[in-house]
């Protein structure tokens, strides 16, 4: 029983991983684009993906809340955690809930450190566009 959680919450969260990532993946394209070159930013785009299912997949997979069903807690009379339906039920919302998390937290990092980007490329082509529109001072050595 306890090996059929495991793999129901690895493909429950493997899923939502997926469905995420689809979601996502035009407009991190879009934005990846405009701040690197072309052929990075394919490259970014490859590894955000993978970033996205690996820590979607690793926060989905709690290994460690799943344990109590298969090792006997400490303590006197202490029994191990029975394996019922509304258990099934809570445990596959919770697969979801962390896995939407994980994601969550790898976006936001994402798209702060992309408006960081963005904000750092603005202040230079400002700089550009103002140095190309003084005028040049003549060389009073010359």
């Amino acid at each position: 029983m306890f090996l059929t959680l495991l793999l129901v919450t690895f493909v429950v969260s493997t899923i939502v991983s997926i469905i995420v990532a689809r979601v996502f993946r035009s407009p991190v394209e879009r934005i990846l684009k405009r701040i690197i070159a072309d052929e990075l930013s394919s490259a970014w785009l490859r590894y955000l993906m993978f970033a996205l299912y690996v820590v979607g997949i690793s926060s989905g997979v709690r290994v460690w809340d799943l344990e109590k069903y298969i090792t006997k807690p400490l303590g006197r009379g202490a029994e191990i955690v029975e394996l019922t339906a509304d258990r099934w039920v809570l445990e596959v919302y919770r697969t979801i809930i962390s896995t939407l998390q994980g994601v969550a937290w790898v976006l936001l990092v994402f798209f702060l450190c992309s408006l960081f980007a963005f904000l750092v490329s603005r202040i230079i082509e400002a700089r550009k566009a103002q140095n190309a529109a003084r005028p040049e001072e003549p060389n009073p050595k010359s």
